[in-house]
């Protein structure tokens, strides 16, 4: 089921709509698509462009109205490692965001709104490997409780207020054309660009912390067929697991050494090390199989071939670590 009307993606500068907007503008035409954020974009979007601040409500139903917007993809959001260094600031665009987001869907019969969840949402009590799409969620960063928090309003405004609204739970999201955004997976980022400028990489994280990741087309991919996918299919209005690859720093770093036999890796753990300990090793994600046909398509040995391949034709740059 293809998506009709006009599409607005807030967020649009961020790693993830750096990379959706494209993709959307491909499949339905640059005319049908209108990128947001509240900074400008450093490089032009294939689509129009507006100036937006999610938290204000009145400019937000303004552009909905202006250009006629049928389907949302809300993406703005704090992230997990800049959100406990400002919790508070977290807290309010994450989730007044989403209140105005969904409050405004309704007030304008928006027909479909994507919201993205996050493996933050599970805690240090959740089941560790194959983590079930239902089960005990105690997370314990501001970024996470503001995604359950989140995920519990979606389902409230899809049963309330009969909004369209579908979610995934992203894995750590590794993209090649965007910096990462502030998250506790961006080492998985980060060491690409440093395996290329360096030849080393200092790892914010321990050698042997495995995480749920997915390479960005999987990503962009498994959001539109979830939002493509015939309403009737959609058992879950929270958000659905999606799993990709689980790997470490220390096998990633193997991967990239089987292209770059000179790159080297040292471990200095900070405050994201207890973040990423408390969340799982792999997700299932067989609700996603059986409802909407969801399959991923890279493994970490495409992910690196696909990712040096790129910086190497694609002057890469310089990303400042988090904590600096």
């Amino acid at each position: 089921m293809r998506q009709s009307g006009n599409i607005l993606v807030i967020g649009a500068c961020g790693q993830l709509g750096t990379e959706l907007v494209p993709y959307l503008c491909a499949r339905y035409g640059s005319h049908k698509i209108i990128a947001a954020d509240i900074q400008k974009p450093l490089a032009p979007f294939p689509s129009d462009f507006v100036l937006l601040d999610v938290l204000d409500k009145q400019s937000l139903g303004k552009i909905i109205k202006q250009y006629d917007i049928q389907v949302v993809y809300h993406l703005a959001a704090i992230l997990s490692a800049k959100g406990e260094q400002d919790p508070a600031f977290a807290w309010k665009l994450n989730m007044d965001g989403l209140f105005h987001v969904l409050d405004t869907c309704v007030e304008l019969q928006v027909k479909q709104l994507f919201w993205p969840s996050s493996i933050a949402v599970f805690g240090p009590t959740t089941p560790k490997t194959m983590t079930p799409q239902r089960c005990v969620m105690e997370p314990t960063s501001m970024y996470g409780i503001t995604k359950l928090a989140g995920e519990r309003l979606c389902e409230y405004y899809f049963q309330k207020k009969n909004l369209d609204i579908r979610s995934l739970r992203y894995p750590g999201l590794i993209g090649c054309k965007a910096a990462p955004g502030g998250g506790t997976t961006d080492y998985a980022v980060e060491i690409f660009h440093h395996a290329i400028l360096y030849g080393t990489y200092q790892c914010f994280l321990e050698p042997d912390t495995y995480l749920p990741m997915m390479y960005m087309d999987d990503a962009i991919r498994a959001t539109v067929e979830l939002m493509e996918a015939d309403p009737k299919c959609i058992s879950i209005r929270s958000s659905y697991n999606i799993q990709g690859m689980t790997f470490s720093p220390a096998e990633i770093s193997k991967s990239i050494q089987q292209l770059l036999p000179e790159f080297t890796i040292t471990y200095q753990p900070d405050f994201r090390q207890q973040i990423a300990d408390s969340w799982p090793k792999s997700l299932d994600d067989t609700t996603a199989q059986e409802d909407w046909n969801w399959k991923s398509d890279f493994d970490i040995t495409k992910l690196t071939q696909t990712f040096l391949q790129y910086l190497q034709q694609n002057q890469p740059t310089p990303i400042s670590k988090l904590n600096n």
